[in-house]
């Protein structure tokens, strides 16, 4: 049996969550969640819907819903911190597939939760939200009874989650089993070879040296190439399981359901996507110069993320990429910088390189403790920096929303992801105000920028596009290993144009990117998109406004758990997300930077031997 990796060897410190894995208080805790889930589920099964008669009694089970969803929130979120900072672990896993089947019986009771709603009259539910004790609820009842029109009889919604358990979630496990323990041949130019983990794979794509980046990316794939028939075989499953159930929930199109948890419209989606192609030609633009200064004719999929070869750019170890979060943020937002500074003090951060670590970093919390943990591989590039900026951004709107009720926090992805990448603008501006930083070390942040702006304007579009044209063929029936490669290579030629070179696509991204795996959430890319654009306007309104915008920032991030995205934007940025030339106008927000960059890069780029 593998040795697990224990929570005194991991770098964060999840003592607030419990004493200790499996010890007698998480145990304790867990009967009693199980417990009162049964005795939730139990209680609102005997009321019938929601009327004027049983308004109060289906009250209690909301105020009963809420605590418990607290504690649920606090229990998954301590468990997906251990399995993914040690995906070998068996005692982990077997507590993950208990989670699951926690889950199944969680949402057993939110399908009485729909049926209350599902039929009652207007006035019934407006008078239900207006009650004193639901105060601030009102988002969350009305977006369960827009839920409740899609759903199929009470006991095959039991059933469906029943089966989730060991159908749809056990293929998203399997996948998070696969890729904890997946290595690779890591084959260097100086003849050198390595053993590594698939988690470290990404950081060396990032590498200055194409030829590690080449070997890398050839080296991955090859791993991912033995996984072919399993991952096929665990995405057909996922896209065929989400298309029966949204036949029989009558729900029209795939697209829908993704709209729904993203709290969006599908006029705000294609305004932004019209936007994207509209204004292609400036997320090109990066490429090329990308391209130029590597001196190669276009770029392949393992340039995308690469750095500009510049002088100066040495590797930053995690105690000088924590300072420079820290100092970035504080420059520019002194709140933030004194929040990140508390979290290192309070040791919230998963780091290190290990083997048996997940691949991808995230943000997580507890709705209980009011916490947050951050999980992520540091591998001493500015793009890790730049990683841990965008993950205390989440970890930031938490902190925000924390004063507010724990059913106004249940915000969509398409707003979660503006707290995020404002985090990344705001750590390029504290480096840029900076004078102590070189001419070629503001480059690289420059660089940084526009070629991230250039991947959600190229790389999430393409995620978009093979989803969907995937899902529209699995329809019909299974696809291939062959045909999964196929449309991946076919999305990124639509979406690259001839800037990507001939035979630098790469055939195995949906195998090898762990967002096409997550069964909680469908089409979860394109919100990456949304909120990158959206916090380029809210950064513009900074810019132009200074610490004054600030609390407007922070009203903007404690009311996107309380209305659709479109609601919130009109209230805290006077703006209609419907409108291409909304995200027209961040899109072209990117050309200062860019700009400022092609000044620098003749003069650094002759200094660097290019």
């Amino acid at each position: 049996m593998t040795q697990a990796v224990t929570e005194a060897q991991m770098n964060w410190d999840l003592k607030s969550y419990f004493p200790a894995f499996d010890g007698a208080e998480m145990k304790s805790f867990k009967e009693e969640l199980q417990q009162d889930i049964a005795a939730l589920q139990e209680k609102a099964a005997g009321l019938a819907a929601l009327d004027q008669t049983n308004a109060a009694q289906w009250e209690e089970v909301i105020l009963d819903y809420e605590g418990a969803l607290e504690r649920f929130s606090h229990l998954g979120s301590y468990v997906g911190c251990l399995s993914s900072a040690d995906a070998r672990s068996e005692d982990y896993k077997r507590e993950e597939a208990a989670l699951a089947q926690l889950e199944a019986e969680w949402e057993k009771m939110e399908v009485e939760l729909l049926r209350a709603v599902r039929d009652v009259e207007d006035e019934v539910f407006t008078a239900f939200c207006a009650r004193p004790a639901l105060a601030e609820c009102e988002h969350f009842l009305r977006r369960q009874r827009q839920a409740a029109q899609h759903t199929m009889t009470a006991e095959k919604e039991v059933l469906a989650a029943e089966l989730g358990v060991d159908g749809l979630h056990a293929w998203s496990r399997l996948y998070d089993t696969v890729s904890g323990k997946l290595e690779f041949d890591m084959e260097y130019p100086d003849g050198r070879r390595e053993r590594l983990p698939i988690s470290q794979r990404r950081s060396l794509m990032h590498d200055a040296d194409r030829r590690v980046r080449r070997a890398a990316f050839e080296g991955g794939n090859a791993a991912w190439q033995g996984m072919e028939d399993m991952t096929a075989a665990a995405l057909n499953a996922i896209a065929g399981t989400r298309l029966s159930l949204n036949r029989h929930r009558g729900i029209d199109h795939f697209l829908d359901v993704a709209l729904f948890q993203a709290a969006i419209k599908r006029e705000t989606l294609e305004a932004m996507f019209a936007a994207i192609y509209q204004e292609v030609e400036l997320a090109r633009r990066i490429l090329r110069l990308k391209a130029q200064a590597m001196q190669t004719q276009g770029v392949a999929w393992y340039d995308l993320e690469a750095p500009l070869p510049l002088p100066d750019q040495e590797k930053l170890t995690w105690e000088q990429g924590k300072a420079l979060v820290q100092q970035s943020f504080g420059r520019v937002y002194p709140d933030l910088g004194a929040f990140v500074g508390e979290m290192y003090e309070k040791e919230w951060i998963e780091w290190e390189p290990r083997p048996g670590k997940r691949p991808g970093a995230f943000c997580t919390g507890s709705l209980l403790n009011k916490e947050s943990r951050i999980f992520m591989t540091y591998n001493n590039t500015m793009g890790d920096v730049r990683t841990l900026a965008h993950e205390a951004g989440h970890a930031f709107h938490s902190r925000i929303m924390r004063p507010l009720r724990s059913l106004a926090h249940l915000y969509p992805m398409t707003l979660a992801e503006s707290a995020s990448t404002f985090g990344e603008m705001i750590l390029s501006e504290g480096v840029l105000a900076d004078p102590s930083f070189s001419a070629a070390q503001k480059a690289g942040v420059l660089d940084m920028e526009v070629g991230h702006g250039a991947i959600y304007l190229m790389d999430i579009p393409v995620r978009y596009e093979f989803e969907k044209a995937m899902h529209q063929e699995r329809l019909q029936g299974e696809l291939s290993v062959s045909r999964f490669k196929e449309l991946m290579v076919e999305a990124q030629r639509k979406v690259f144009g001839e800037i990507l070179q001939e035979g630098g696509e790469d055939p195995y991204f949906w195998a090898s990117k762990m967002h096409f795996y997550l069964t909680g959430v469908t089409f979860y890319n394109f919100p990456y998109t949304f909120g990158f654009l959206l916090s380029r306007g809210l950064f513009s309104l900074f810019k132009k406004e200074g610490a004054d915008f600030l609390p407007r920032y922070e009203e903007f991030l404690r009311l996107t758990g309380s209305d659709t995205a479109e609601n919130v934007a009109r209230q805290a940025l006077g703006r209609d997300l419907e409108d291409v030339e909304f995200w027209a106008e961040a899109i072209r927000s990117l050309e200062e930077p860019l700009d400022s960059l092609e000044a620098l890069l003749p003069d650094l780029l002759k200094e660097n031997g290019h």
